[in-house]
């Protein structure tokens, strides 16, 4: 008799224990009560996007690039925000790309068409992680970097 009120004893107690420390916990996105019995519902965070591009677009085929003029804008995205001239199209060409700071990978084999002078920086967050990536135009791979997020960038002048 006494193993069967033990049988029975233990995992009850088990049973009361975990349900009891059930709902300890407020659950994640469920409204709250504030002291005043005000229900408020928390927002989802949005990770945190805020970018600093500066573009360097020298003008002449002559001018190096550490000479030329900068640009730069801030771009924020979750709603699309900043000085940016078109942040919608940026955050939106940032969002298509699978990683968009990566930068090419040192193993890989690059053709050597030079798409041009420009380059470009990218700091700051981007989805809450830090960057701080390079962009240029100088062989194939950079090139298709760039074009990818072209939006990014701006557009470049006509070189003359």
């Amino acid at each position: 008799m006494r193993y069967r009120m033990l049988f029975f004893t233990v995992p009850g107690l088990a049973v009361i224990v975990s349900l009891a420390s059930c709902g300890s916990e407020q659950a994640k996105g469920a409204p709250s009560r504030t002291p005043s019995g005000v229900v408020a519902t928390p927002s989802p965070a949005q990770p945190m996007t805020d970018l600093t591009i500066q573009v360097k677009s020298p003008t002449s085929s002559t001018e190096p690039p550490a000479e030329a003029p900068t640009k730069s804008w801030t771009l924020s995205c979750d709603p699309p925000d900043g000085t940016h001239p078109d942040p919608t199209a940026a955050c939106a060409a940032l969002g298509k790309a699978p990683d968009p700071f990566a930068p090419v990978p040192k193993d890989r084999q690059c053709t050597m068409i030079f798409g041009g002078p420009e380059e470009a920086t990218v700091a700051g967050t981007w989805k809450g992680k830090r960057v701080d990536a390079k962009f240029n135009r100088k062989n194939g791979c950079e090139v298709s970097r760039w074009s990818g997020l072209a939006p990014v960038f701006g557009k470049l002048p006509q070189a003359g």
